[in-house]
């Protein structure tokens, strides 16, 4: 591959905090010096790991890539709500957080495990009458919205350490880690946020296996194409 050709396929890329997935779009077309790049299931700012990009031919592929099921690591603390949903925003109620032990916090989770209605949070790219929900929610609006059915296969709960719980998820598409964090506070009484997030697989990619942000800003752009996944690999990594 070199700079003088579009590559078609898709890079991994281990998002850091702080950025926009747009901001990392932005600066792998900067560095390789190509246009065509898209990406498949947008993190939030506050969010870190797997975040695929798709370039020149591979944009085709996009709608099949963002279908994959997703694996994330987090961190949720209870006993603050925001209106994000997350450590971003602002906190709009306060509870007392009850004595947690395994069996209550499990409890909680099991709610929310197979299939279950989701409701989309106002700071979601989901469009209404085609503006982005969450370009409403800067102007100070709320809207009403539909419930999405989501699914849980599976979840680990890890350290409980009033008033923080950390957890894994492995869930479908369209499934909001944020709101998970705040429905699950509701279960407990005392209401919670997403205080960290990290996403560690979609499909069958891996974040083990993603060149970070650092990388990507101080590598030789050869370096950065060798790390590009060939269609013909993505289809053999997906089984397809």
């Amino acid at each position: 591959m070199s700079l003088t050709a579009t590559p078609d396929g898709v890079l991994l890329v281990d998002k850091a905090a702080g950025m926009t997935s747009h901001d990392v779009v932005a600066l792998v077309r900067r560095r390789l010096q190509i246009k065509k790049v898209g990406h498949c299931g947008t993190l939030d700012p506050l969010a870190t790991g797997l975040l695929l990009l798709t370039l020149g031919r591979g944009t085709k592929i996009q709608d099949l890539l963002m279908s994959e099921d997703k694996d994330y690591a987090g961190t949720l603390k209870l006993g603050a709500t925001t209106d994000t949903q997350d450590a971003e925003g602002k906190v709009v109620a306060e509870r007392p957080v009850p004595e947690l032990n395994e069996s209550n916090v499990r409890a909680a989770f099991e709610k929310f495990r197979g299939d279950f209605y989701q409701m989309p949070p106002m700071v979601s790219a989901i469009k209404m009458g085609g503006v982005p929900l969450y370009k409403l929610a800067r102007q100070g609006k709320v809207v009403e919205r539909e419930p999405r059915l989501v699914h849980v296969y599976s979840y680990e709960i890890g350290r409980i350490a009033s008033p923080e719980i950390d957890f894994r998820v492995t869930c479908s598409k369209g499934f909001y880690v944020r709101t998970y964090a705040h429905d699950i506070g509701e279960a407990l009484g005392c209401g919670a946020h997403l205080k960290t997030l990290r996403r560690t697989k979609s499909g069958r990619f891996d974040v083990t296996g993603a060149i970070t942000v650092d990388e990507i800003k101080t590598v030789e752009p050869v370096e950065i194409l060798g790390r590009i996944l060939t269609l013909p690999e993505v289809s053999r990594m997906r089984g397809a």
